[in-house]
This record gives C-alpha cells, sequence and structure tokens, in this order.
C-alpha cells in the first residue's frame, strides 16, 4: 500500500524535532570551544606601545589604579620589563635628559616654584616629571600645569614599610621605559626646592659619570635597623658588615636606575616587614639603595646626598621644617657655601675618591607650605640665578 501525501507529511512533522536535536548536539561536541582572550595588564600595557614624548595634554601612564601595596605581581612585571632597557641613554648623539621623580602623599605645596625652576630652562626638551602619589587622589585636580598628566601608576606609601623604596623603585622602572634619553633620576619629595638654576643642575649632573646617594657605615642605631625584621631575616644575602644607612634622596645614573629595578636578591630581604616590636627602626628607604649600591658599585657612587637637610637637635626621624621667617636671600647662599658629608669621612676618613670634591647642594628640604609666598619672591633674583 503506497503512503499517501498526508501519511508522508505526519512523519516528517514527528521525525523534525529529532533532527534538531541531533543538528545541536553534533555542533556542540565537534566544534572547538572558543579561545580565552586575555589582554595585557592595563599598567603595563602602554609599554608595550612605541614610546612618545610626553607633553602637558598626553598622559604618561594609566591612572594609577592598585591600592594592595602586597601585590607584587604587576610591580614584577614592571621590573621585568624596565631591567631590559638599554642601559646607555639612546638614540646616541642625542641630549642626555634629567628625570625628575617626586614622590608625595598629597598636592605639591611648592608647585608655583617648580613650575618658574622647569619654564626659566633654556631648552624644554632636556627633562622629564614623574609623580608617584596617593591612588586615591584626584591626580586631574591637584596635579596642574607642568605636572598634569605626570603621574605613574601607583601604591599606598607609609611610614616604617617597604612601600616608600617600593615606590622608588616603580618611578625609576617607569622613567626607565618611558624615556630612554633618562640620563639622571632625581628622586625629590613634596617639600623640596631647587636651589639653582635648571640650566646650572642639567650642567652638574649630565657631566658626572655617577650616582649621588649617601652611604654610611658606622651610623649610631645601625644594628637596630639591620635586626628590625629579626636578628637572623637579612641573612645571609645582607650581613651586618655590609648594611648601610643614607638619605633616601638620592641621584643615580641610568645603569644604576636599571641595577634598582633588576635586583631581587637584596630587595626580598628588605621587602620583608619589620617586628612590630621595632617598627620604628625600620626605614627601609634609607637603608636598601645606600646597601645595594655599596654592595654592587660603590666606586660607581659619590656617597653624598645633593638634597640639603637639617637634621641638628631633630630626634624624632623628622628634619627640621623650614617656614616662611627663614626664607630669605642669605639662606639659600648660606645653603649653597654648605659642602655635602662625604660618607664616613667625619668618622674614619673619607674616600681619596671623594676627599677633595666639594659638590654643590641642588635641592633642599624641608620647607613648609607657608615658605612657598618668599620662595617665589627671591626666585628670580636669587635661587634660579648663579652669581
Amino acid at each position: 500500500m503506497s503512503p499517501t501525501p498526508l501519511s508522508l507529511l505526519c512523519a516528517l512533522l514527528l521525525t523534525l524535532p529529532l533532527a534538531i536535536v541531533f543538528t545541536i548536539t553534533t555542533d556542540t561536541t565537534t566544534l572547538p570551544p572558543l579561545p580565552t582572550i586575555t589582554s595585557p595588564p592595563r599598567k603595563l600595557k602602554t609599554h608595550l606601545q612605541k614610546h612618545k614624548p610626553i607633553n602637558k595634554t598626553t598622559s604618561i601612564f594609566p591612572p594609577p589604579s592598585s591600592d594592595d601595596e602586597n601585590n607584587d605581581d604587576d610591580d614584577n612585571k614592571l621590573f621585568q620589563l624596565a631591567s631590559r632597557v638599554n642601559p646607555n641613554p639612546s638614540p646616541d648623539g642625542a641630549p642626555k635628559k634629567l628625570a625628575f621623580m617626586f614622590l608625595t602623599t598629597g598636592p605639591l605645596p611648592l608647585a608655583p616654584l617648580w613650575e618658574l625652576y622647569f619654564n626659566k630652562t633654556k631648552a624644554h626638551n632636556l627633562y622629564n616629571i614623574y609623580i608617584h602619589a596617593q591612588p586615591s587622589l584626584q591626580h586631574n585636580l591637584i596635579f596642574n600645569g607642568i605636572f598634569t598628566n605626570r603621574t605613574i601608576p601607583s601604591k599606598p606609601t607609609r611610614r616604617h614599610s617597604p612601600s616608600l623604596a617600593s615606590a622608588h623603585r616603580r618611578l625609576l622602572a617607569h622613567a626607565l621605559l618611558h624615556d630612554p634619553s633618562n640620563y639622571m633620576f632625581c628622586l625629590l619629595s613634596p617639600s623640596c626646592i631647587p636651589l639653582h638654576s635648571f640650566d646650572f643642575t642639567y650642567k652638574t649632573l649630565v657631566t658626572s659619570n655617577k650616582s649621588f646617594i649617601e652611604i654610611l657605615e658606622n651610623e649610631p642605631g645601625a644594628w637596630g635597623r639591620w635586626a628590625a625584621r629579626g636578628e637572623k631575616a637579612m641573612l645571609p644575602e645582607v650581613a651586618f658588615n655590609r648594611f648601610r644607612i643614607g638619605s633616601q634622596f638620592s641621584v643615580l645614573t641610568r645603569q644604576h636606575a636599571k641595577v634598582a629595578v633588576n635586583d631581587t636578591r637584596i630587595w626580598s630581604k628588605f621587602k620583608l616587614p619589620c617586628l612590630k616590636q621595632n617598627i620604628y627602626r625600620c626605614y627601609p628607604e634609607e637603608n636598601y639603595f645606600p646597601t645595594l649600591m655599596s654592595m654592587v658599585d660603590k666606586i660607581g657612587c659619590v656617597p653624598a646626598s645633593l638634597t640639603y637637610v637639617d637634621w641638628k637637635g631633630r630626634h624624632d626621624g623628622h628634619p627640621h621644617t623650614f617656614r616662611g621667617s627663614d626664607v630669605g636671600p642669605e639662606f639659600i647662599r648660606a645653603i649653597r657655601r654648605i659642602r655635602p658629608r662625604y660618607g664616613d669621612e667625619e668618622i674614619n676618613g673619607s674616600d681619596v675618591s671623594v676627599v677633595k670634591r666639594n659638590d654643590p647642594f641642588l635641592f633642599a628640604r624641608k620647607f613648609g607650605s607657608d615658605t612657598v609666598g618668599k620662595l617665589m619672591d627671591i626666585a628670580d633674583d636669587v635661587i634660579l640665578r648663579e652669581e
């Protein structure tokens, strides 16, 4: 008996759902899964692109976004990239540049003086500015003028922890990656002022082939600082006789900046938290860099800071703060006449290589916000004028 058209239609309708199920099952089991799409970390993505000179309208890096100071993963990737840069300024024959790195937790109260300092340069392509500030700040509102868009991806900082030294390394890494012409790297605080014109500062630093970093061996309290994490915590990488103390504020050559971001061995000890009972002996930012440079290339360093500070009568870990009543022409001239301390010359006699040096202080701290008016009054005639 031949099937009728009606019976064929019924059979087709009955088998249609089975065909649909078979098709869907076949598609989902035989097609390969979609690949997982990942993108470079936001903080490092900019470094995978061609570097361009910064200006007042172009941001150097994405805005800071991390509030976790203990998360080292993104920092490690950043330092690995920075450790691969050319240790020499490039391209050959290009002008060497100074990297001014401001480490701050808030606004820059002396910004008008620095703005004048940078704007009075003969050549505006001889420097870069980098700011490490608290991630929670509204950077686009706080930093303006010549400081617009100069912030780098940052993390919170606090005293008596490795976070200040980490911030210094972070500034170095970004400056190394951002501009291959950066030759000297100057760390500054929001309370720092220039003591000379930019042109004087530039000539002083680019003609040097050494870093300027205070390296002190026989300082009182050294044992307490070394043992702050525990009496054996620094061993074997940093024996007590190799532990050094110095100013947080240094000027490093490009080669030494690369050494600092490439180091993991010495940093593995200094990044350890101090014991709670020793917290007020904990100053990694004043110990890590002097110790590292002393161990790696002491001969390549002038063991002095070029940032003047007044510690007379201070015993609380904070230098004297200068006020508006302190500031005047003779005050600036007096600081200019002071000779830096070179290593342990006051105790042991200085190294022969520096005993006859008389380098000028280029910066000074600690200046309160109430000094900005007085400083601006004498800026043109004294601070930014060479006599």
